[in-house]
């Protein structure tokens, strides 16, 4: 089932460090053979001679070097997630590996450990490089830190595929800053319509994570919850991976609401998880966000989650299909939530940076809307991405429509279209997670 949204109605209530260098670098020759595979590279290509020194800018040809970076949690609370994200970050690289485009695609990536002091100090090794654009980061409070603190001052263009705090809208940012998942201005909205018009619940109580994403989420939850008819109990924020959540949920729980809202990451939703099904059972309702839409929930807490429902942004894009087919054959298995999105951030940079011409944060920002937003020239998807990004460096006309959405900024730097997923823990499908229906977002 899909149901459309207008955005002024939905919106109207709205009031340690990483790895330092090119580690996991993937490049691909100008001319589609094989480069010389650097750390991390699995690469068995042909080897005979000076692979290092025979590249197009050496050869004197006219490609050039596209640099882009890419900042994901592979470690810390975000981890279970974090690492797929990172791997549709990747994706577009892997797919052009072969392709006969007059570039070479070098990728630098860093590990935020879910902690924005450690994304930031990733994220200086991007600036110490002169890396001009990045994929990144994942937690809203890793991103509001790396940009405030790295990117913005030293020019590097950031795209996020999943930090969706509306914060992120306002920042001072040069227009520096984008995104290709929604704000939770409207997840809140979303959320609160499915807890009453679907679960039928009047009362809810919210715990939260303690940081930007937990704390701008439950705002928005709770202006759309209550400017409807439901009553909200309780409001009670939590620390991630402590060994113990039953404090908070008894406090959280405290006043007997119809529905707990969970809003978290999993390595703290398993522990809050347990706790709960150990003193309180099945039969009150929890909705999770999409921090905690994980498939190996079930089998890490010991119980079905039947009880749990959630919402999160849904990969419903004209390159849907061809990323799902790229995604599965480059790693055996389904894409997870905001795979997509991270696809779509950076094959979006890729394309600006070779119509830019150049490896320079201010000129790529100036190329994101062109090759992004409609417009009179070449579509360009997943299936045809070596083609948009061999237009681009000619400059041609091209518009890139993805995986995830159409990918149309507004001005913010935001999606002004996108579609959300309301689903359902069920271990008898599967991946555990059924989808019980969509929610279209249209500007």
């Amino acid at each position: 089932m899909v149901r459309d949204i207008d955005r002024r109605d939905v919106l109207k209530s709205v009031g340690g460090a990483g790895v330092v260098g090119l580690a996991g670098c993937i490049t691909q020759d100008g001319n589609g053979g094989d480069a010389t595979p650097t750390e991390g590279d699995a690469g068995d290509g042909d080897t005979d001679g000076d692979a290092e020194t025979d590249t197009p800018e050496d050869s004197g040809g006219e490609s050039r070097t596209i640099n882009h970076g890419v900042l994901m949690p592979v470690t810390g609370d975000l981890a279970s997630l974090g690492g797929p994200i990172r791997d549709g970050a990747i994706l577009p690289a892997a797919v052009l590996e072969d392709a006969d485009i007059p570039v070479t695609i070098e990728l630098q990536e860093e590990d935020t450990q879910t902690d924005p002091q450690a994304g930031v100090q990733a994220a200086s090794s991007f600036a110490s490089a002169g890396t001009p654009s990045v994929t990144g980061a994942a937690s809203s409070a890793v991103s509001l830190q790396v940009y405030q603190q790295t990117f913005i001052p030293n020019g590097i263009v950031g795209c996020s595929p999943a930090s969706t705090s509306p914060a992120i809208t306002d920042l001072d940012d040069d227009d520096l800053i984008y995104r290709t998942c929604p704000s939770d201005a409207l997840q809140g909205e979303v959320m609160a319509q499915v807890a009453t018009e679907e679960l039928g619940d009047s009362s809810a109580s919210v715990l939260f994570l303690n940081n930007d994403y937990g704390q701008a989420l439950k705002d928005s939850f709770v202006s759309a919850y209550e400017s409807g008819d439901g009553s909200v109990q309780s409001e009670v924020a939590f620390e991630p991976e402590q060994s113990s959540y039953s404090s908070p949920l008894s406090e959280v729980m405290s006043g007997d609401p119809s529905l707990l809202v969970v809003i978290g990451y999993p390595a703290s939703g398993i522990q809050i998880f347990r706790d709960f099904y150990a003193d309180y059972g099945t039969e009150t309702n929890i909705m999770v966000t999409d921090g905690l839409r994980d498939s190996t929930l079930p089998d890490e807490v010991g119980n079905d989650m039947a009880n749990v429902y959630g919402t999160a942004p849904l990969a419903q894009g004209p390159g849907q299909e061809a990323f799902v087919e790229q995604y599965e054959s480059e790693y055996d298995r389904a894409p997870g939530v905001f795979n997509a999105q991270a696809y779509d951030a950076t094959a979006v940079c890729l394309l600006a940076n070779a119509a830019a011409g150049e490896n320079d944060g201010n000129a790529i920002k100036e190329q994101l809307r062109a090759v992004a937003n409609p417009n009179d020239g070449t579509e360009i998807t997943a299936a045809n991405l070596a083609e948009g990004i061999r237009l681009a460096a000619e400059g041609e006309a091209v518009y890139y429509t993805g995986a995830s959405s159409s990918v149309d900024f507004d001005e913010n730097g935001d999606m002004t279209a996108v579609t959300y997923e309301y689903f359902q823990y069920n271990t008898d499908v599967e991946n555990n997670i059924e989808t019980v229906s969509t929610i279209d977002f249209q500007a």
